[in-house]
């Protein structure tokens, strides 16, 4: 593995830390589940937690960057080129339901480029990051995209609802974007493909498939909210886009 940048080093730092927070509270969420309030609240105090320590590690090492963050909103701040951005729960709804599949999500754009990305799933302890030219990685092995050419032979993943319903593909959708995103870099997805999504919870996720070899088509990453994405191995790029133009 190539070495690191000190910004993505203190990616990983922060999402360590605000880790060890949600895993706790995780593990409280069985007992809610069977509580007359239910966890509701304490699955949004657990997103404000995890957030309130990244963005305090994050500032830390770098004061002066913005943030833009599902919870905070936009934090202008004086180096307006470069901006952390950041999803603090990705899966609040399987976190919900008690179900082990969610991530911390964080990445870095500069000048309008993201440059560091990294999707981390506390409960299986993977952690999947990229930096520009430098490739992906899952807990510091090199990954890269499926090489399937067949597409009745490939899983996608995709939460769409409305536009793509009629596709046939076989899809799975398991409630987290981010992670979606971080297994087609990986190969264990062929391709995804949603709509209406949000920066942060695209940023790091298209980085990744893009260092792991991928094409990631549209993800205008200068938008912040009602972003399509549509990503894959090559192989299967060009017939994966002709199917869903048609709808």
């Amino acid at each position: 593995m190539n070495s690191i940048s000190p910004n993505l080093n203190v990616m990983i730092k922060a999402c360590e830390k605000a880790s060890k927070s949600l895993i706790r509270d995780f593990g409280e969420i069985e007992n809610l589940q069977v509580s007359m309030k239910g966890p509701s609240d304490f699955v949004t105090n657990a997103d404000r937690k995890v957030e309130k320590i990244l963005i305090d590690e994050l500032l830390k090492a770098k004061k002066n960057y913005c943030i833009i963050s599902e919870e905070a909103g936009y934090a202008k701040n004086t180096d307006e080129d470069n901006i952390w951005i950041i999803d603090p729960i990705d899966g609040t709804s399987n976190l919900f339901h008690g179900i082990p599949h969610f991530s911390i999500c964080i990445a870095l754009k500069s000048h309008n480029v993201i440059t560091a990305g990294l999707v981390f799933d506390p409960i299986k302890d993977e952690m999947f990051f990229a930096e520009k030219n430098n490739g992906s990685y899952l807990n510091n092995k090199r990954v890269r995209v499926s090489k399937r050419k067949i597409l009745n032979e490939c899983l996608f993943a995709s939460n769409s609802k409305k536009k793509y319903l009629n596709v046939e593909l076989a899809k799975r959708n398991s409630g987290s974007a981010a992670l979606d995103l971080a297994y087609v870099a990986s190969g264990r997805f062929d391709g995804f493909f949603q709509e209406n999504l949000n920066l942060w919870d695209i940023a790091a996720g298209v980085l990744l498939i893009q260092e792991a070899g991928g094409i990631v088509n549209k993800a205008d990453i200068k938008k912040i909210n009602d972003i399509e994405v549509i990503a894959s191995n090559p192989n299967i790029n060009e017939k994966m886009v002709e199917i869903l133009n048609k709808f």
